[in-house]
């Protein structure tokens, strides 16, 4: 070879990729797409920093697996493709057998094969390496692979790169650590960053953070999708949109996704449609891993109609011939809900794409859009607990008043802004100081809401749907569509059958949620000065509980977000929300029946639970057997953000600090340890919302050890 741009026997560079490409596709025809040689040609004449900012179905992953065979036949080292997703991961490769390229994963589902990988690394058999952002600063990979692995790159792939940016709608701590590595490497090492949903900021973002001080190539494509077919049906309530679904579904092409906002909805959707016939599968972050790729092939080979999903299902999932997604409520941004409706319609002539929302988006996008942000108080407690010596996340949670998951975030921050590293045994504090960016999360919030408002004008139909879409991603290229409903008319039916939304009706008032009992003690309760730890005593556990429904779900949830929302005032119980209980207590497969109530009590909704505990009593001839006591009064402040004892810290906080939270602030008083004493079977305690169920836990510790046989929780609402 001569350069970069010819082989030994004279064939140009573009001869060659076109070679490949025609190799990758299978067809003797094909040709590149605006850009795409370009950026091939930078990364493997040039040795550039690229950005490819184009829409799903581009060809985004033929530039890099062209670009990596025409690295490799220069002699250059394997690809390292940061890829933030398993099941893009296992896409991806795939799509690289299939190109020719022996590419290779190192991810949390193929630890048994890291060993063979490396080997296979070593031995020069990989093209590709694929790793996710977290397996970056795994102490062990970063430390004793990665300076090899650096040594020897012949280029670095960052897919998804919307997630180094903090203003992007997928933001991922660890994607910021990228550019920390970017700045270690040569100026010879190519570097891709491809993404199909980044505005102005986010790519001027990317770019800031790719070129480390080197200019950077910026790659911009129409992100028009004129396969999709747009359309927003308003209808007034979850009975009529999921009836449209039961009743229409089957009129969508192939098979497609349908999309909630929360687990439970997902969850209840799912159940409702196959009562109706329909073979669907419900898809969320719970949902095992080894039961994801399965629904996931299912879903690629049209075994089923739909998988009903959270966003768990998104960046990464690669069915071309998908035929419709549908949206039950609508994402927080523009962005966002481009990427997701994104998955249809890649090679296809046409595909559907149609938004129901709901009147509960807003409030379940302000729960997110707060639940994301971290609270300098509890970064600083965070800092303050970590010391030179490695201390593992479970034992730092003992220490600090912040959930697990929050907790992992919250050390990913730190960790990219150097406060605190991850090493082998845990975390360390690096005691470099470290100071809240409160502008910084000033403007991101300030960003979300503008996000939010342009969702809100999607849904009003005054601009071309694709148009705004593009608009909101900055693409210049911005124009009417010609085939959404704003530009062409409604091209989906807007009735419901009857029967179809009276089916839909039944299943929205399905009642009935288990509340699962507290078995086990939180590690590290001892240092925050309670004396328990192990498993719950049997004689001081309370049995499987009842609530009415979860605050998220579709059908009562509606009636209980109302009834706790912050500006309802405290009210007794209503008759539907009675005979809603009722149908629980008759419904719940109890080993024995309670033979008396007890009643939590609460600063925030006394009238509401004493009123319940009476209603209950009444109903079932039940004697009302008392109240629990409280030790404190609770503070004012939101009434739909825990348990009903006290008024709550625990939302925000971890399993100790619930815990501790309320282990003194609920007793037996002595008129009610009286009345147990000579009181014989199970008793029902009535609360008004279950969050972390520590409250229930203590509480019916509480009765337990005064005498109770049995305790059965029953709440109105669980929270999540």
């Amino acid at each position: 070879m001569t350069d970069g741009t010819t082989t030994i026997d004279g064939t140009s560079l573009d001869a060659e990729a076109l070679e490949l490409l025609r190799a990758l596709t299978g067809r003797d025809d094909a040709v590149f797409h605006d850009g795409q040689l370009e950026a091939i040609r930078a990364l493997v004449a040039d040795r550039r920093r690229a950005l490819v900012v184009q829409r799903t179905g581009w060809g985004k992953s033929a530039v890099y697996f062209i670009a990596t065979l025409l690295l490799r036949r220069r002699g250059a080292g394997p690809t390292l493709l940061v890829s933030p997703l398993l099941a893009l991961m296992r896409d991806q490769v795939a799509a690289a057998a299939r190109a020719g390229v022996r590419a290779a994963a190192l991810n949390s589902a193929n630890a048994h094969e890291w060993g063979d990988v490396r080997e296979r690394i070593a031995a020069g058999e990989v093209d590709v390496l694929l790793v996710s952002p977290e397996r970056l600063n795994n102490p062990r990979f970063r430390d004793e692979q990665m300076p090899e692995l650096i040594r020897t790159l012949g280029m670095l792939v960052v897919d998804e790169a919307h997630c180094i940016s903090d203003w992007g709608h997928d933001f991922r701590p660890d994607y910021r650590r990228l550019a920390d590595l970017i700045r270690t490497l040569p100026h010879e090492v190519p570097v891709l960053a491809t993404t199909a949903t980044a505005n102005a900021r986010v790519v001027a973002d990317v770019e800031e953070q790719l070129g480390a001080g080197t200019p950077v190539l910026t790659i911009r494509g129409s992100l028009a999708r004129a396969s999709l077919r747009l359309g927003v049906l308003t209808l007034p309530s979850s009975r009529e949109r999921l009836g449209w679904l039961i009743d229409h579904l089957t009129d969508l092409p192939g098979s497609g996704i349908i999309y909630t906002l929360t687990i439970s909805a997902a969850d209840d959707t799912a159940r409702l449609l196959r009562d109706a016939g329909y073979d669907v599968a419900s898809y969320s972050g719970r949902t095992d891993p080894e039961e994801r790729e399965r629904l996931e092939q299912r879903l690629k080979t049209n075994d089923l109609k739909a998988l009903v999903a959270t966003s768990a299902l998104g960046m990464g999932f690669d069915k071309p011939d998908l035929g419709f997604v549908v949206h039950l409520g609508a994402p927080s941004s523009p962005v966002a809900y481009y990427q997701q409706i994104g998955r249809a319609g890649r090679a296809t002539d046409s595909a559907d794409v149609l938004l129901l929302p709901g009147s509960e988006d807003g409030e379940i996008w302000q729960y997110f859009a707060t639940a994301s942000m971290p609270s300098e108080a509890r970064a600083h407690a965070v800092l303050s607990a970590l010391t030179d010596l490695p201390m593992s996340t479970q034992a730092l949670e003992a220490r600090v008043d912040v959930k697990r998951s929050p907790l992992e975030l919250m050390l990913k921050v730190l960790d990219v802004d150097g406060a605190a590293k991850r090493v082998q045994g845990g975390w360390i504090s690096t005691e470099t100081g470290w100071s809240y960016d409160a502008e910084r999360y000033g403007r991101i919030a300030e960003a979300r809401v503008a996000e939010q408002n342009a969702m809100i004008r999607y849904e009003s139909g005054e601009t071309c749907r694709m148009q705004l879409l593009q608009a909101d991603l900055d693409d210049p290229a911005a124009a009417p569509c010609g085939r959404c409903d704003v530009c062409a008319g409604a091209w989906y039916p807007v009735d419901v059958d009857s029967s179809a939304a009276t089916q839909a009706a039944g299943a929205l008032d399905r009642v009935g949620v288990e509340i699962e009992p507290r078995a086990q003690w939180p590690t590290g309760a001892d240092r925050v000065g309670l004396s328990v730890k192990g498993k719950i005593s049997p004689a001081e556990r309370v049995e499987p509980g009842r609530a009415l429904a979860r605050l998220t779900d579709l059908g009562w949830g509606t009636t209980l977000r109302t009834t706790f929302a912050p500006a309802t005032p405290d009210a007794p119980l209503s008759r539907s929300l009675l005979d809603g209980c009722v149908r629980v207590l008759a419904d719940w497969p109890w080993e024995a029946r309670p033979t008396g109530i007890v009643a939590m009590p609460s600063s925030t909704h006394p009238q509401l639970i004493a009123s319940l505990a009476e209603a209950l009593g009444a109903v079932g001839r039940l004697p009302v057997l008392g109240s629990l006591a409280s030790s404190r009064v609770a503070p004012p402040g939101p009434t739909g953000a825990a348990d009903s004892v006290p008024a709550r810290r625990e939302r925000g906080g971890n399993s100790v600090f619930r815990l501790a939270d309320v282990w003194e602030s609920v007793h037996v008083p002595a008129e009610l340890a009286a009345t147990l004493a000579a009181h014989s079977g199970p008793v029902l305690l009535v609360d008004d919302l279950v969050d972390s169920r520590w409250t229930l836990t203590v509480a019916g510790r509480a009765l337990r050890r005064a005498g109770a046989d049995a305790v059965l929780p029953f709440a109105l609402a669980v929270v999540g």
